[in-house]
């Protein structure tokens, strides 16, 4: 097989990680893994594997022509079989396909709203699957409303897997008592609701002076960034929560870290999760996406319901006077992600579907 994976971008984001997991996870088990990224690189592309052949089309506009035929030129030179188009990607797949019929196009659906999806633009996407052969959807509300509303009924279910790069430099030390670090991998969306975040931080500044937040993740900012910084200084939260931005070592962040949340209104299934659970933290999440399907309560981890500060606070109040259940729930979560969502599982249950395309 010859497959290459399409990304708009390769900054630190959901979608973006993924494009780069499966070029490298598919570089040791087919003949030509290749990623291409559309319109920016990023950190990113630091951990993309030597194996993988790399190009950047450093596209200008939505119908950037002269961006669709280099990408045509470089899959007719590599002999490119299947073009696995991430998120909004799938527009310059499409086009590609016009006049590259010969191109099979998979189109990876990593949408965050997996809450809000009757308020998702879709007409454009719908448009385009007609030429799709196949659909990957990260969660089952998401292929629920592939199989309903998109032409191309090809869908299966595939959920996220991740695995860290060993080569990644330790740079970034965080702040707080060590011991005592709650972390948040999240970059500054609305749906990721840090204001919720902020709340719990709170109360935590008058019950538990010593207990520190850091989140971690992409600052945009857009007015949603500008909200969160701004509530962030108005409840005087400078000394409690620290923002540090997109970082590179996360493996090196988590393994600072005591406990792991997330408090996102909408998710699919959110990779942060699965580099918590091989990094063996305890996790408290809201109850979104496919986080119920692997977050077990009092298991390997805890769910509350969304924007319930009480009862996100009341679980880590139990978190952090209990280090032998941080412990356990943190081992437990670890044996789940590498049961379920191990690299070597997912790409074979992936390279067997794509035979039947």
């Amino acid at each position: 097989m010859r497959i290459i994976q399409i990304i708009d971008s390769l900054e630190v984001g959901g979608a973006e990680k993924m494009s780069v997991n499966y070029a490298n996870a598919l570089s040791e088990k087919i003949e030509f893994s290749g990623l291409v990224s559309t319109r920016k690189e990023g950190y990113l592309k630091e951990l993309i594997d030597k194996k993988v052949s790399y190009l950047f089309l450093n596209r200008k506009k939505r119908f950037d022509i002269e961006a669709v035929m280099r990408l045509k030129e470089y899959c007719i030179f590599n002999n490119v079989e299947f073009v696995q188009s991430h998120s909004s990607s799938y527009f310059i797949a499409f086009m590609l396909k016009l006049i590259y019929p010969k191109i099979k196009i998979i189109w990876h659906d990593h949408n965050g709203l997996s809450e809000f999806l009757g308020k998702r633009n879709t007409y454009a996407v719908k448009m385009a699957s007609f030429l799709f052969r196949g659909v990957i959807a990260v969660n089952y509300q998401l292929k629920n409303w592939a199989e309903r509303d998109l032409f191309c009924k090809n869908v299966t279910y595939l959920p996220n897997f991740t695995k860290f790069d060993k080569g990644i430099e330790h740079e970034t030390v965080l702040k707080g008592i060590s011991g005592k670090r709650i972390l948040c991998l999240a970059n500054l969306r609305h749906q990721k609701n840090h204001f919720l975040l902020l709340e719990i931080a709170e109360k935590f500044k008058s019950n538990y002076p010593d207990w520190t937040f850091h989140l971690v993740g992409k600052c945009f900012e857009d007015q949603y960034s500008k909200d969160v910084r701004e509530m962030h200084v108005q409840k005087n939260l400078q000394e409690t929560v620290f923002i540090y931005g997109t970082r590179k070592d996360t493996e090196n962040i988590i393994n600072q870290s005591d406990i792991a949340i997330l408090t996102s209104n909408s998710e699919g299934l959110p990779v942060a999760l699965l580099e918590y659970g091989l990094c063996k933290k305890p996790v408290v999440s809201t109850s979104v996406g496919e986080i119920p399907l692997i977050i077990k309560n009092d298991e390997n981890g805890f769910t509350v319901p969304v924007n319930d500060v009480k009862s996100f606070y009341n679980v880590l109040e139990k978190l952090i006077n209990d280090k032998g259940l941080r412990e356990k729930l943190g081992a437990n979560l670890n044996v789940t992600i590498n049961e379920n969502n191990s690299e070597e599982a997912i790409i074979n249950r992936y390279i067997t579907w794509l035979k039947t395309i």
